[in-house]
């Protein structure tokens, strides 16, 4: 999926879209994304000035974004304005190398339980193959 088929499926848009692009997805089992990180994030700046370093909450939202588009994809609809996906969950989170300018982060997001509109997932995001940060994401699908 290209961006243009993404934005389809999250509400978020820029600076809080997270996903570039998806290059594998298993409708109800897993999805690999990719974020592109440029020196150009909004966040850098302030994160940190003479060394930037992508924050870990905005990495482990970018898999949890690459799991709303696995999860939307897999129900075989798209959000509307009255539907949200909220975090309801993030537990066993670990960060193993910083994230930094010129780096693509790739997400591997797997659904590991889904009842009633509450998914569960375990996602791994890597550099050059490197574990970056490690979690398991529980979300919710809410109608407003």
């Amino acid at each position: 999926m290209d961006i243009n088929e993404i934005v389809k499926y999250l509400p978020h848009r820029y600076p809080f879209l997270l996903v570039d692009r998806v290059v594998e997805l298993e409708e109800n089992k897993r999805v690999v994304a990719i974020k592109n990180v440029t020196m150009n994030e909004p966040f850098f700046p302030g994160h940190f000035p003479h060394h930037p370093v992508m924050p870990g909450v905005l990495i482990v939202e970018a898999m949890a974004q690459a799991a709303a588009v696995l999860s939307f994809k897999s129900m075989g609809m798209m959000p509307d304005e009255d539907q949200v996906v909220y975090f309801a969950g993030i537990d066993n989170v670990r960060f193993k190398r910083p994230v930094t300018p010129g780096d693509q982060l790739v997400m591997e997001v797997e659904i590991t339980n889904n009842k009633r509109n509450i998914y569960k997932y375990k996602g791994v995001a890597r550099v050059d193959g490197e574990v970056a940060a490690e979690a398991e994401l529980m979300c919710a699908l809410k109608t407003l």
